[in-house]
């Protein structure tokens, strides 16, 4: 089931950004992101994971591993998406764990043509790192 998640939002990621990669590297991280519209999930996966599958929701969905040896990381995330007027939405992360993955996820209402600037704290022990990165979603 791992790997059909995982082969699923790497597709999301190829068609949605094919000019970036999605990944930061961030301090001893390797931060991969992404963010795509609700109903590109299956319903079978919206759920399992109790995602609304609301095509005025995104979805965004953040993983960290560790860069030397890119084993999974459990970290804690704090984060916001502010919109071009300012409004700002917090955003709450719901950690899953599939054998040795580890991915967070979170849903963000949205209009069409919306654009957002996230920015996301990583942490976990003594480190912390901020992940930010800008997305407009569209409303099919």
């Amino acid at each position: 089931m791992n790997r059909i998640i995982i082969a699923l939002l790497l597709g999301f990621a190829v068609s949605f950004s094919a000019a970036a990669e999605q990944k930061k590297q961030l301090g001893n991280w390797d931060v991969h992101y992404i963010a795509f519209p609700a109903p590109l999930l299956t319903p079978e996966i919206a759920l399992q994971y109790q995602l609304q599958r609301s095509k005025y929701n995104a979805v965004i969905n953040i993983s960290v591993l560790d860069k030397n040896n890119q084993q999974a990381q459990k970290v804690a995330l704090n984060g916001n998406a502010k919109d071009l007027q300012g409004r700002q939405r917090k955003l709450e992360f719901t950690e899953v764990v599939e054998g040795d993955a580890v991915y967070y996820l979170a849903q963000l209402p949205f209009y069409h043509e919306q654009r957002f600037s996230f920015t996301i704290t990583v942490a976990s022990g003594n480190e912390s790192q901020l992940l930010t990165f800008d997305q407009t979603f569209y409303v099919d």
